[in-house]
């Protein structure tokens, strides 16, 4: 049977250099892998970024998982076609929970003897973690936090990633507050980008997901008010020229000079990632907060004259007000770098109250 491994976490929990790393865990143990990634519009920056590391990717594009059941089997029967995996990997939409109910449980019930489930783990990044579980401010709604919370709620294995980030006494007090919150979770410190402890985590999802005797409860109203707290902007454009430029300088210059806007507006990136790619190299930046800086996550180490930029941004401001800053950053930068700017498409919306396909209900 193939292993379904789900990795759930809200905005910019760093899941998807979490599961290229597992990925290639799972690799060298001999597993052929394949990956099912999750957005609510096409032009996904982790879809780009995870087919550049050669693994095999299906897209989700449009809705998530669980409003979109048939495209997730679809995709998944898509890769049997070609090669039956091993092991698929999962990363839903982060703006998403209640998964265990609409997709973990309805593929059991359907597909229970294609599938072996690994406990569900939920990814967390410490920045925002460390605000709401301490009682302050994250600049989110109360609704947004409810989602974020919900998704604790349902997991069997709490991930706090980025902890190369983190002092020993941040740890400590995420650790307690997971602990007297959250009872029962088995708690995992990694950090996807140095690789620690990442022989745990593999070691917790080769093991079964424990059985579920009732489904928590989901106030359906809150959640797609926490859903639409967010703009949410997808575009794909192009930059060339005939002076060369750098490739890194270019996607950490594009995401300061788009996280300076936002400040300005006091909104508050849930994840902002800018993907440059070009035939000699791909360069990602990330903001996963306004409390800590951009990060250069992939290096590309080269000078270009032109490259495909992808731009996924979800943040605490009505899209009708986000797209008209990333375009004029856009055109900032091509500007700066004498470079021509065309647009490949740019989508901003708020994503649409969640209707699963199905919702197991127990309890």
């Amino acid at each position: 049977m193939t292993r379904f491994i789900m990795l759930g976490g809200f905005l910019g929990a760093g899941k998807t250099t979490l599961i290229t790393k597992l990925a290639r865990r799972f690799q060298a143990d001999g597993s052929h892998v394949c990956v099912v990634t999750n957005d609510q519009a096409a032009g996904l920056v982790d879809t780009e970024l995870l087919r550049n590391e050669g693994l095999d990717v299906n897209e989700v594009a449009g809705s998530c998982f669980c409003c979109n059941f048939t495209g997730l089997t679809d995709a998944m029967a898509d890769f049997d076609q070609r090669q039956r995996p091993d092991v698929i990997l999962a990363e839903p939409v982060g703006s998403c929970t209640d998964l265990i109910a609409t997709i973990a449980m309805p593929m059991m019930e359907r597909m229970g003897e294609q599938f072996v489930h690994s406990p569900y783990a939920v990814v967390l990044k410490p920045s925002h973690t460390l605000r709401i579980l301490s009682g302050g401010k994250a600049g989110f709604s109360p609704q947004a936090e409810y989602i974020f919370r919900k998704q604790l709620e349902e997991s069997e294995l709490i991930v706090v990633n980025r902890i190369d980030e983190l002092s020993d006494e941040q740890l400590d007090s995420l650790k307690k507050y997971l602990d007297d919150q959250y009872p029962g979770r088995r708690v995992i410190p990694v950090s996807a980008r140095t690789g620690e402890n990442l022989d745990e985590l593999y070691e917790a999802l080769m093991s079964t997901a424990s059985p579920r005797d009732r489904m928590m409860e989901v106030d359906y109203d809150v959640y797609a008010e926490g859903e639409a707290d967010l703009g949410w902007l997808n575009a794909t454009v192009h930059l060339s020229g005939g002076s060369e430029f750098v490739l890194d300088e270019l996607t950490v210059d594009t995401v300061d000079a788009i996280r300076r806007r936002l400040e300005e507006l006091d909104a508050e990136p849930a994840h902002l990632k800018i993907l440059c790619s070009s035939p000699s190299g791909v360069s990602v930046a990330n903001l996963v907060s306004s409390d800590v800086e951009t990060m250069l996550s992939v290096s590309s180490n080269v000078s270009v004259t032109r490259t495909k930029m992808i731009v996924n941004a979800r943040v605490c401001l009505a899209p009708e007000n986000l797209q008209p800053i990333v375009s004029e950053v856009l055109q900032s930068v091509a500007k700066e770098r004498s470079t021509e700017l065309s647009v490949d498409q740019m989508e901003s919306f708020r994503p649409g109250r969640p209707e699963p396909t199905y919702r197991v209900a127990m309890g």
